[in-house]
């Protein structure tokens, strides 16, 4: 995940989604004629913290920290040292109390926190006023030497510099040490999309004498014609698809709730799945409400349906490694050539800010070549 994602992550207001059918009727049409056209044409700046709640104390009326903050100066000892692995299980539930975070996010920040922890258990830092910008400078040097990508190695550091900043607010750090550290700039790349064809090859490696292919042909069309990140896909549940009415309703980053419109080779056969295979792999479990279930009637992870993508994709002869977020990449793109707006498709995929939707008017060569011909004096 990278810095930006962090930002897209916590970003913005959620977008509450009405059940009404016809607040969804423009999103039906523009998501509808785009991906029709495109189909029948083929036949980081670190996020701010909130301060921890305060109370008084009725003693002496002075403010606390509050409960949700879980962290002050009682957690460090007379000499002021402090268990950094407590620290970080009370940073973790003020992530989750005050931050609203998904929860994804905050499963990466403690991943790479026990990292930055395992550095100062080995410089016997147990203080964290000893903590300084040369310190974390040599964290990253390490993370360099194991040539992780640049970002990577920058959302490793907006881990830090969270974790950092929460020190501060709750008053074991006197400095904001967090607001000296810069976040490395990388370069702007352009998101990997297949050509139409391509990705009609994906959608059609399901075989039907496969045992799970009801299920799978479903996850293919159902990525392909909404957009969805795979973990909102793996989170579908029963309710929050309209077969009927033609729509899902999903969960994206920061709880954030959006119904996305899906087309009439999504319908079939997702429908298809429902009706047969699912109620076959799921009778033996009770009150299972996992659209995508696996051969044992449990939920779906989005591990197996990477897995699951990237075996279709090497079916249909596609060399390099294809994930559910390449056929997001391919949903936008597609849609933008299809003649879609940008904030429709902008809400679509669940952007908070429009600068994130903004890259796939550059992956739309054919658009960028035609504004050229337009408008370039010489052709």
């Amino acid at each position: 995940m990278t810095s930006a994602a962090h930002n897209d992550s916590i970003s913005g207001d959620c977008r509450k989604s009405s059940n009404n059918a016809s607040a969804t009727t423009p999103l039906v049409a523009s998501s509808s004629n785009a991906l029709t056209t495109a189909r029948e044409a083929r036949s980081e700046p670190v996020p701010a913290l909130r301060p921890p709640d305060q109370r008084s104390a009725p003693e002496t009326g002075r403010p606390g920290p509050s409960p949700t903050a879980g962290a002050g100066p009682a957690d460090a000892s007379d000499h002021g040292q402090v268990d950094w692995r407590r620290l970080l299980r009370r940073f973790v539930e003020y992530l989750l109390s005050e931050c609203g975070l998904a929860q994804n996010t905050i499963e990466a920040y403690q991943r790479d926190l026990r990292e930055f922890i395992d550095l100062l258990d080995d410089r016997d830092v147990c203080i964290p006023s000893r903590i300084t910008p040369h310190l974390v400078r040599e964290y990253l040097i390490r993370l360099s030497q194991r040539r992780l990508a640049l970002s990577s190695i920058a959302r490793h550091l907006v881990s830090v510099k969270m974790f950092l900043r929460y020190l501060f607010i709750v008053d074991l750090l006197t400095e904001d040490v967090a607001s000296l550290l810069e976040t490395p700039k990388k370069w702007s790349t352009l998101p990997r999309t297949l050509r139409p064809q391509q990705v009609d090859a994906i959608l059609s490696a399901p075989q039907p004498g496969e045992p799970l292919y009801a299920r799978d042909r479903a996850i293919l069309e159902l990525l392909y014609a909404t957009g969805m990140r795979v973990s909102e896909l793996a989170g579908l549940r029963l309710a929050d698809v309209n077969l009927n009415v033609g729509y899902v309703r999903c969960f994206g980053k920061g709880g954030r709730e959006r119904v996305v419109p899906i087309g009439s080779y999504a319908i079939d056969a997702v429908r298809q799945y429902i009706r047969g295979l699912r109620k076959v792999l799921t009778e033996s479990v009770i009150g299972m409400d996992a659209v995508f279930v696996s051969r044992t009637g449990r939920p779906l992870d989005r591990t197996n349906i990477w897995r699951l993508v990237g075996r279709y994709a090497a079916a249909a002869g596609l060399p390099t490694p294809i994930g559910p977020h390449t056929l997001r990449h391919c949903f936008a793109t597609h849609m933008m050539e299809g003649g879609a707006d940008l904030r429709i498709v902008q809400e679509l995929l669940g952007h908070a800010d429009v600068s994130s939707t903004q890259i796939y008017t550059h992956v739309d060569t054919s658009r960028l070549k035609s504004i050229h011909q337009r408008h370039h004096p010489r052709q």
